[in-house]
């Protein structure tokens, strides 16, 4: 793979928890009180997020049509659809949905509450957008495809051949189509934003928690929605904390003040992992940290140059060091355990080789670049051990660090040199999952905005390899 270097693929989320024992969480035992970075969190539209951490927000805000079983993600179980059906052909999947399901509001969910969301998201042309234009829904033609032909009825029709199962998948995972409140949102609409605007900071869903209220980088408060269709959440209440350090979350933990600390440091989480008052968790995830390189950068468009940075990364340093409980040493794009997924191509820390081919590309001396990457764990770690390896065969990189917007933003507008991350999708358990989100670019020009695609951002373009992906489906 041409885009970049993935070297802690399979995530393993960390967890920490209060169990019993010396420390005592000292919130009230029906509310949850969780700290987290939040720097990453910046929008609450569905239709706009990105990464991990806004997810687990969203499916508590709102439900989706179709949901993935946590225990088998292959099987996927009812939500707001008691059941639905593909047709013979394979090009339209049908919905029935569950009657008596109220929005936070009040107002009713209805199958045309559900199709708006839908063709929202291909309308706005946000970050969700990039996987159902894949899928061959575009602005024009997701109003005719998507519609529902009577009461509590849905269909989506596909608009090219398409594997239904996968599209299902992606309906049952990704999180992006869920029920919107369309008229809730409508008041809100400013300019013809389709209420993007109001819904980056409130929320107009039917899910198992309200929205009390969001101050960015600081705390997010939520309450049960003692209405929910599936019955009243045993918590009554559920709040964000933003802490910056890893340190603090590990002494906030300590003093029983938290009940679960998200994404620690290594060495913060190994010394609690032996407190017998704590419990880590780990949960498999199909995503990756990878360091990319824009193609759109001279440098980097030199084959070479791409090939000799993959020598150039402590892969099992890397794994040992930093990566301990996040993520396994995994070289290929297709997440481990999926049908598909080829053997590790064997990718070491090789500084001889790495110079060589930086010679034949032109560049026996190096160069300058700039290396993007949040201001978070492990990303910061990660940047500062590659940048420097990368020193060693002469490439003089600057690290570059901020929030998500500074960092991410940037590779959605194209414009980096080269940058730790994160992403791959992975969420279907399908290998498409993967190699749509890190490969596949159907369409490479500024104005196709597949900003949700690493490929397309990268700006890597493979003909071939595009159409081999939609045959495979």
């Amino acid at each position: 793979m041409n885009t970049g270097t993935p070297f802690g693929a399979w995530i393993l989320a960390l967890l920490l928890t209060v169990s019993g024992g010396a420390v005592q969480a000292k919130t009230p035992p029906d509310q949850l009180l969780i700290g987290m970075n939040m720097n990453n969190l910046l929008t609450l539209d569905p239709a706009a997020m990105t990464g991990n951490d806004i997810v687990g927000i969203v499916v508590n805000l709102y439900d989706p049509l179709i949901e993935l079983d946590p225990q088998e993600l292959t099987n996927v179980r009812p939500a707001l659809a008691t059941s639905w059906e593909v047709n013979d052909a394979r090009n339209l999947i049908t919905f029935h949905l569950r009657e008596g399901v109220t929005f936070h509001s009040g107002n009713p969910v209805t199958a045309d509450d559900v199709v708006w969301s839908m063709r929202r998201i291909l309308h706005l042309n946000l970050a969700q957008a990039s996987v159902w234009k894949s899928y061959g829904f575009t602005k024009k033609n997701v109003d005719e495809m998507v519609r529902t032909p009577s009461p509590g009825i849905v269909e989506i029709q596909l608009p090219k051949p398409n594997d239904p199962k996968l599209v299902i998948y992606s309906l049952a995972a990704l999180g992006s189509v869920v029920a919107l409140d369309r008229k809730t949102v409508q008041a809100h609409e400013v300019n013809g934003d389709w209420g993007n605007r109001w819904l980056t900071t409130n929320e107009a869903g039917s899910g198992p928690f309200r929205l009390d209220s969001w101050q960015a980088k600081d705390v997010l408060n939520m309450s049960r929605n003692p209405q929910y269709w599936r019955g009243e959440p045993k918590l009554s209440r559920v709040v964000f904390r933003h802490f910056q350090e890893s340190q603090t979350l590990r002494l906030m933990i300590e003093k029983g003040d938290l009940d679960i600390a998200n994404n620690m440091a290594v060495s913060d989480v190994t010394a609690l992992s032996h407190d017998p008052a704590m419990a880590v968790d780990t949960v498999k995830k199909g995503t990756i940290y990878y360091v990319a390189m824009s193609m759109k950068e001279p440098h980097f468009a030199n084959p070479k140059v791409r090939e000799a940075v993959r020598y150039l990364i402590d892969y099992q340093g890397i794994g040992k060091a930093l990566m301990n409980g996040y993520g396994i040493v995994h070289q290929r794009p297709i997440q481990v355990g999926m049908p598909a997924t080829l053997p590790d191509p064997g990718y070491t820390l090789d500084i001889p080789r790495a110079k060589t081919l930086l010679a034949e590309a032109g560049y026996p001396d190096g160069f300058d670049t700039t290396l993007r990457v949040l201001a978070d764990q492990p990303f910061l770690n990660i940047a500062i051990a590659v940048q420097s390896t990368l020193m060693q065969a002469g490439i003089r990189a600057k690290i570059v660090t901020g929030t998500g917007n500074q960092i991410y933003g940037a590779m959605r507008e194209r414009k980096f040199d080269m940058l730790v991350g994160r992403g791959g999708s992975g969420v279907e358990p399908h290998p498409h999952s993967s190699l749509r989100a890190l490969v596949y670019n159907p369409d490479n020009n500024d104005a196709a905005r597949l900003t949700n695609f690493q490929g397309w951002r990268t700006g890597f373009y493979d003909k071939q390899l595009n159409t081999d992906i939609d045959q495979a489906l």
